[in-house]
């Protein structure tokens, strides 16, 4: 099964785990001697740590060393891991690890060696062999690396955009009789007989060779007169804009939530120390 580092698996796995950064961890022995500190770690396909790369510094011994997980305790609080003893001579006969050495099963298998308790009973095979079959090296369920989770419950508010109704707005015609008052002008023929006087004799005396009977003499006068012109013209009597508006308000919803909290049931004399995180303390 090939081995990946810790940021080649997950670029982000500090978002991962909460800004919890296990390379940045110094390595304890359960004493409380510094032994080395975290340089990377390996995971498998499955994203679960297998080991961690630690850089020793046992005695005058100082390389770069696979640590399989089952046999650390990670305490991100403490930004500490714990290691259940790690001798000189462990150091001496586990192979050194670099950035260019490829982790194969012959790697793993000289690393799970040096490891292993000679009452184990495991007998290697690299056709059939597994993690599984070794809890105590890769085991995340031993006593000091046991999760015991407490759940809540919250509440989550969201949002739905739903239909509440619809707004139609158009238009229709009505019709009404209008009036309208036109002055117009006629025009009238006003013919006046005046009789002609003289201012002495009181008659008007023509010369007789001035005189011109014509028959059929007629004088002509056009009349006119204005007729009213009524024609429709339509132009805007007023607009009417539709538009929505965005009223805020706040909605306040309660409900009631579950909180698990610890029960802790000790005999005998103990000493025991609790330390509330914000995460759990160990993987």
């Amino acid at each position: 099964m090939p081995l990946y580092k810790l940021e080649e698996f997950d670029p982000n796995y500090r978002e991962t785990f909460g800004g919890d950064d296990v390379k940045a961890l110094d390595l304890y022995t359960e004493g409380g001697v510094r032994v080395g500190s975290i340089a990377d770690a390996l995971v498998d396909q499955n994203g679960r740590f297998r080991y961690l790369v630690i850089h020793t510094a046992v005695d005058s011994v100082s390389k770069n060393i696979l640590l399989p997980i089952g046999l650390s305790r990670i305490n991100y609080p403490a930004k500490r891991v714990y290691v259940d003893g790690l001798s000189k001579q462990q150091v001496e006969h586990l192979p050194e690890y670099n950035e260019s050495i490829t982790v194969d099963e012959d790697y793993e298998e000289n690393v799970r060696r040096v490891f292993r308790s000679p009452t184990s009973g495991m007998i290697y095979d690299r056709e059939t062999y597994s993690y599984q079959k070794e809890p105590a090296l890769y085991g995340l369920t031993e006593p000091y690396h046991q999760t015991f989770r407490l759940y809540e419950e919250r509440l989550i508010a969201n949002k739905q955009r739903i239909k509440t109704g619809e707004v139609a707005v158009g238009k229709h015609i009505e019709t009404e009789t209008a009036r309208v008052t036109v002055p117009v002008q006629k025009e009238r023929v006003l013919i006046e007989r005046v009789a002609p006087k003289n201012v002495e004799t009181g008659e008007t005396i023509v010369d007789p060779k001035e005189v011109k009977f014509q028959a059929g003499e007629v004088a002509r006068i056009e009349l006119y007169e204005e007729t009213p012109e009524i024609r429709k013209q339509a132009f805007v009597r007023e607009e009417v804009r539709v538009r929505k508006m965005v009223e805020q308000d706040t909605v306040e919803a309660q409900d009631t939530i579950r909180r698990e909290e610890l029960d802790i049931n000790t005999q005998g004399d103990l000493l025991m120390n609790e330390t509330k995180v914000s995460q759990p303390e160990t993987m």
